[in-house]
């Protein structure tokens, strides 16, 4: 129990250095959640094996929790999981914290509860702002977590950034612009590059990512809905009738 308690607290203090250093100015694009759409909840689940288990952890979920959002033990083991991991198993990550220290200059965090400490909104905001910048270790840096120690692991399914500062006064304003597709961009009719799909893409992620911080949320509010409908059509009439029943001698 009590190894259990530090390593949910470990995976706590982790989410919220996730974001410490994040740019506070910048605006949050709102994250298009909605925990009761389980294919999309699949398809984050999915992009989530592929693109963020390599190096972050989950150690508060197992695999096969994936079932609650409709997917089969089988479907799990050949899609989300490695060969020798079992489906009773954490989302554990292989690579060594030593190792993750030396290549990114810092420990990637354990993401079980980063969209509880971080928000929704700044996961999906920061997924979509990294850029090229050739004066940082990997290349990428981030509007949103200036200087950040991640590379950008959707490159290749959003194509590539740059920053573009612009003087107004005494005042800069920053804004990305795409200047390389992705597999997941395409140019429009107006000649500009066309995010949509790469951002439904992104906003599945986030969705599993906020339904893996507390997987039992939608079974929640469900029960929470019951209780309320419960004491409004039953304890209020028994209440009143209670009542009348007490006074009934007084009036």
């Amino acid at each position: 129990m009590k190894k259990t308690l530090n390593t949910l607290l470990f995976a706590l203090l982790a989410s919220v250095s996730f974001g410490s250093q994040a740019n506070t100015d910048v605006h949050l694009d709102k994250a298009p959640i909605n925990l009761r759409d389980t294919e999309s909840l699949q398809r984050g689940a999915q992009t989530f094996a592929n693109y963020c288990l390599s190096c972050h952890g989950a150690v508060a979920m197992r695999y096969n929790r994936l079932q609650d959002i409709g997917l089969t033990e089988d479907q799990i083991k050949a899609n989300l999981m490695f060969p020798t991991t079992k489906v009773g198993d954490l989302m554990k990550v292989s690579m060594q914290a030593k190792d993750a220290k030396v290549w990114f200059g810092a420990t990637p965090p354990d993401l079980s509860v980063i969209s509880r400490s971080r928000g929704a909104d700044y996961l999906y905001t920061y997924l979509r702002s990294f850029y090229r910048d050739d004066t940082r270790p990997t290349g990428w840096n981030n509007l949103t977590f200036d200087k950040v120690g991640m590379p950008n692991v959707l490159w290749d399914l959003q194509g590539q950034q740059i920053l573009e500062v612009k003087k107004e006064g005494e005042h800069e304003h920053k804004t990305l612009k795409l200047v390389k597709s992705g597999s997941l961009t395409k140019t429009a009719e107006n000649g500009e590059f066309d995010q949509t799909e790469f951002d439904h893409r992104v906003a599945d992620l986030v969705n599993y990512m906020v339904y893996m911080g507390e997987p039992a949320q939608v079974k929640r509010e469900q029960i929470g809905y019951g209780v309320l409908l419960f004491l409004l059509f039953f304890m209020i009439p028994i209440s009143y009738l209670l009542k009348k029943e007490y006074w009934r001698d007084i009036h």
